[in-house]
């Protein structure tokens, strides 16, 4: 059914419902696979190389926040792999699943900061608006 399935993750607790949804759906397949995506968004860069100095640190912060994920996976048997993008999270979400013929879209309704989403708009909302590929939002 869905052989290429991305999954927006920032370690939240929506996008960890998320990631179980991913795989629920993954495992129905054989042939699927999840590109878990991750985006360090440039706005908090600054904040990040404040709090970790040491570029070392700042990759081990992002990879802490996938590594939950990863865990269900290789425990599932499915297929992954990791992918850390930069930039804004919708519109490097949006670019990545359309440029990577996504099947399904999978992201969390409410990420790791609350304050921007309130004034801004979710992520979740302008990634369902633009991508090419049916979004499921996990709540």
């Amino acid at each position: 059914m869905y052989k290429k399935i991305i999954l927006a993750t920032d370690g939240s607790e929506h996008s960890k419902r998320a990631a179980e949804n991913a795989i629920h759906i993954a495992t129905c397949s054989p042939e699927s696979t999840i590109d878990v995506v991750y985006v360090a968004d440039t706005g908090h860069a600054k904040s990040d190389a404040l709090s970790n100095w040491n570029s070392v640190d700042v990759n081990d912060s992002r990879k802490r926040r996938i590594r939950e994920v990863e865990g269900r996976a290789k425990e599932a048997g499915v297929s992954y792999q990791i992918k850390i993008l930069h930039g804004d999270p919708g519109p490097s979400i949006i670019e990545y699943a359309n440029k990577n013929a996504a099947d399904i879209l999978i992201i969390g309704s409410r990420g790791l900061n609350g304050v921007q989403e309130f004034v801004l708009g979710s992520v979740s909302h302008k990634v369902a608006k633009r991508a090419n590929c049916p979004v499921l939002i996990v709540k």
